[in-house]
This record gives C-alpha cells, structure tokens and sequence, in this order.
C-alpha cells in the first residue's frame, strides 16, 4: 500500500482545487467578461496541454505553450486597444478549464497529467493575476503604473515574482514526493529544500525564460493587435519546445548508454548484479545531502555507475567485486585504469578524473570522488542486505583520518537513517 500523500502535497492541491472551484463558481455566476478573449486563450491553453508530452529526464515544463497562454492571459489588460475586464476570477476559471480540456484525450489514454501539474498551473497562474490585475482597469489603485516606463518594469517584476513562486512550488512538490524507499517505515524525511530550488532556479534561464517572455509577449501584442497575436507569437516557442525535446532525449539515450556500460562488470562476474545501480542511486542522495544539483550531480551520478570498469582489466575477479578491501596500491590501479576506459567513452572529462582518484586520500579528491569512494566501500561491506550495516558506518568513521571524508560519512549515515535505499539504519 502506497503512503498517503505527504502534507505539503496536500496543501498544495487543496489551495488549487479551492482556487479553481471559487474562479469557476464567480464566473459561472457574473458571466464570461469578453466572451470572444476567454475563448481565444482558453483553446491555446487547451492546445498547449494537448501537445504536452510525458516530462523525460532535465524536461522542466512538459507544456510550455500551456503554460505561456495561460500566463498571457493572467496578464492581459487590453484587446486591440480596447481594456479588458476579466479580472482575477475569470482567469484562474479560464485556465483551469483549458487546463483539464487539454487533459481529457490524456486521461482516456491513461496517461493524464500529474495533479501536481495542474495545481502548479492554477496556483502559478492565480499569484500572476493577483500581481497584474489591479494595473488595469479604471480607478485600480495602481493605475497609473498600467502605462509608460512604470508599465514594462510592473511587467518585468510580475515575470520575476511568478517565475519565483513557480521554482519554489515545485521544489516544494518534488520534496514531498521524494521519499527514500522505505521512509514510510522508518518516518524519514525528503531530501533537503535548498538544492532542489537550486536546480529549479538553474533551469530558469531556459524553457523558464522563454515561457515567461513568450507569456508577456502575447499579452502584449494582444493588447496592440488583437487576437491574432497570441499563435504568431506562440511559434517560436514550439520550436525551443522541439529542440528541448530533442535534446533530452539524447540526454536520456546517453545516461542509457552509460549504465550500459556500467553493467559491463556484472555481466562479466567482477561486481555483484545491482552493485553499481545502488552506488549510483545512494551517492546521489548523499550528493544532494551535500549541496550538489545539477551538472555536479550528473558527474556523480555517472562516476558512480562506471567507478568499477577498472575491474575488467583485472585477470581474476576481486572476490564480490570489494575493491575497498584491496591494498592502496592495487585500488589506485584499478581507478587509473578504469579511468583511461572512461575518457575513451565521450563522457565529460570531469567523470574520468572522480574515477581516477578513487583511492587518493579524500584531501586530495573533489567532493564527488569523495562521495563515490565511501558509498562505494559502504556497499562493499554490506552487500545487498542491511545485516552489516552498523559495523560498515563504524569502519567507514574510523577511516575517516585519511581514506573517507567525515562529512561525507555523516551525510551517508543520514540519509541511510531517513531510510535511505533501504531498511539500513546506522546510528
């Protein structure tokens, strides 16, 4: 049986569901306000869910064109120079049903939108329109910031706000939906806040940007030239959306290649099966643990998966693939050569050198050989079970003087108390 969902899903769902049902009750009640425009964008927003496709791995916004028209639409305050009334209500009502109709052919092929999704969406597209809004429309308080110089920088600070509320509710979302294995047991509790922003705040600068300014665009030539400006702008957008899809794909394809690889060692009896897919799995957690995201966490994540290709230069198997129990000399072997095996594979050079200095003393290592050297030894010791947990988080504290980073030890044996990848809970 799955976990009920963690509170701040929770919240987060209600808050939207409560925003959606009072949008769509007011403007079931007062009527549509610029029947013609709540149409125009309800269809782009419609259209723009309709095009999403299942988010692949560095995909960030798995429906730009949705998101961009819904965001237009909570910043317009005019139509072919002629002002627009719809009001905050209107548009959270507006949104969601283009939203869930954008859905319905998703749904009934059963791959329907997460509901974290749409209540991002609703959220998002409500704090824009709260923001916007009073700039537009006769005797609104802020009125005179609705033209001239005050106009571009209200805009640009609304762009800024709601890009910022986005990073942070969906940090907030993938936090409480990642839960180590096993934490519905053990209470552990999700991974920290600070680089998941960090990674949502890092991906900005793309798809983040090019929504935010095709949004403010929209609006914009709406208000200038009506309603045949939204799908002229919406244009290049499709096409960053195709080059983004393009490009996680091969990102996708590429991580493939090199588990592959990795599992060229089990498959040749030199490490036991799973050996590098649960190095990979825990040292990112500890990663994260440590402040790493992004590009670092994908040199960790790769280091991990080929830290043992050394081993397959070795006549004779290391006896359950425990290079942590070799001599220091015969584990700085193994690392170099499995190193030179990783620089001929294409992968960033930065992964060749993590696996290189495996058995360096940790002074002498980047933080992510560091990390991959004591999960590794910690899974060593341990093997599949969770038996020699405790007396491996001990080995591994007292080599702490010279072969592992303290640390890094601690981070380890934190995440491994939150439940980590499973039921192992060393003090």
């Amino acid at each position: 049986m799955r976990p009920a969902p963690p509170g701040t899903v929770t919240a987060v769902n209600a808050a939207a569901a409560l925003l959606a049902a009072a949008g769509l009750g007011w403007t079931g009640w007062r009527g549509l306000a610029e029947p013609a425009v709540a149409l125009a964008f309800g269809l782009m927003i419609a259209v723009g869910e309709l095009a999403r496709r299942e988010a692949r791995p560095g995909e960030r916004e798995p429906a730009p064109l949705g998101a961009a028209s819904a965001f237009a639409y909570a910043l317009l305050g005019a139509n072919a120079g002629q002002p627009t009334s719809h009001g905050v209500p209107q548009t959270v009502a507006v949104v969601t049903a283009g939203v869930l109709a954008g859905a319905v052919p998703h749904v009934a092929r059963g791959r329907g939108p997460a509901l974290d999704h749409v209540a991002r969406r609703v959220v998002t597209v409500a704090f824009a329109a709260v923001c916007v809004q009073p700039l537009h429309g006769p005797g609104a308080p802020a009125e005179r910031l609705a033209a001239g110089p005050g106009h571009a920088a209200a805009m640009l600070l609304v762009l800024v706000l709601t890009a910022l509320c986005d990073a942070v509710l969906a940090s907030l979302l993938v936090r409480a939906r990642t839960l180590p294995r096993g934490a519905e047991r053990t209470g552990g509790a999700p991974v920290p806040f600070g680089p998941l922003l960090r990674d949502e705040l890092r991906s900005l600068p793309g798809i983040g940007c090019a929504v935010c300014a095709t949004g403010a665009l929209m609006a914009l030539g709406t208000a200038v030239a009506g309603l045949w400006a939204p799908p002229v702008f919406c244009l290049p957008l499709l096409l960053t959306q195709l080059s983004l899809r393009r490009s996680a794909a091969a990102r996708t394809t590429y991580r493939q290649t090199v588990a592959s690889l990795a599992r060229a060692t089990e498959i040749a009896g030199y490490t036991p099966h799973g050996h590098a897919r649960r190095v990979a799995a825990l040292s990112a957690l500890v990663g994260r643990e440590m402040g790493l995201s992004g590009p670092d966490l994908t040199v960790l994540e790769y280091a991990a998966l080929m830290h043992d290709i050394g081993q397959l230069s070795l006549v004779d198997p290391v006896p359950e693939g425990a290079t942590a129990l070799l001599p220091v000399p015969e584990q700085r072997r193994i690392a170099l050569l499995g190193g030179s095996v990783v620089r001929r594979t294409g992968v960033p050079p930065a992964v060749a050198v993590v696996v290189e200095r495996q058995a360096d003393p940790y002074r002498e290592q980047p933080l992510p050989a560091r990390i991959v050297r004591a999960v590794n030894a910690y899974d060593d010791l341990t093997g599949e079970s969770a038996g020699n947990a405790l007396s491996a988080m001990e080995r591994l504290r007292l080599g702490t003087a010279h072969d592992y980073q303290p640390e890094v030890v601690e981070s380890l044996a934190r995440v491994l108390s939150r439940g980590g990848l499973g039921p192992a809970q060393p003090g």
